[in-house]
C-alpha cells in the first residue's frame, strides 16, 4: 500500500522524478519560416545526447553535447513547409520524455523588397514589371519641336548678322 501511495504521489520512479523542471529547450531563430533550419539548445539533460521533436519539424533533432546539466546539448532540423503558429518541443533525455519543454513559433517568411524605393537604394531589389515604368520617359514630341524652333531661329539670326556684315556702307 505504501509503495502504490509513492508511485502516486511523484517518488522516484515516475518522471516528475526526472527533473521534468530542469529541462528547458530554446529554438533559435525564435520566429522561424517554413523550411528554415533552426537550432534547438536545450539545458538540464543529465546525459550528453537526446533528441528534440516538435509537430513543427520534419525529424527531431539529434542532441549531442557534454553533460546537458552544467553545458548545454544541441542540435539542428528543419521546420516543415505549409505549417504555422506556436509548436510545443518534446526533449527525449535520460531515456525519458520530457514534453512541453519549450515552443518553437513559426511565421510567415519575411517579405522581402520587389522594386527599389525612392531612397538611393542602388539597385538593391530587382526591378517587377510596375517599378520598371519610369515616371518620365525624357524628352518627347513636344520637347523635340521647341528646339527645332530654337535652332531655326538661331540659325536666321546668325544669317541675318552675316548679310548685314556683307553690304558695302
Amino acid at each position: 500500500m505504501a509503495l502504490a501511495a509513492a508511485v502516486l504521489a511523484g517518488g522516484p520512479g515516475t518522471a516528475a522524478g526526472h527533473d521534468q523542471d530542469q529541462v528547458k529547450a530554446q529554438v533559435t531563430p525564435e520566429n522561424a519560416a517554413p523550411g528554415a533550419q533552426v537550432d534547438v539548445r536545450v539545458k538540464g539533460c543529465s546525459g550528453t545526447t537526446g533528441a528534440a521533436g516538435s509537430g513543427a519539424f520534419t525529424r527531431d533533432a539529434e542532441l549531442t553535447g557534454r553533460d546537458g546539466k552544467q553545458n548545454t546539448l544541441t542540435g539542428t532540423t528543419r521546420v516543415k513547409l505549409g505549417v504555422s503558429g506556436t509548436y510545443e518541443i518534446t526533449v527525449t533525455c535520460d531515456g525519458h520524455p520530457h514534453q512541453g519543454v519549450g515552443t518553437v513559433q513559426v511565421g510567415a517568411a519575411r517579405q522581402t523588397p520587389t522594386a527599389p524605393v525612392h531612397a538611393g537604394g542602388g539597385g538593391t531589389a530587382p526591378l517587377t514589371g510596375a517599378a520598371a515604368a519610369p515616371e518620365e520617359t525624357g524628352p518627347g514630341t513636344r520637347h523635340a519641336v521647341v528646339g527645332l524652333v530654337l535652332a531655326g531661329v538661331a540659325a536666321v539670326a546668325v544669317a541675318l548678322r552675316s548679310v548685314r556684315r556683307r553690304r558695302p556702307e
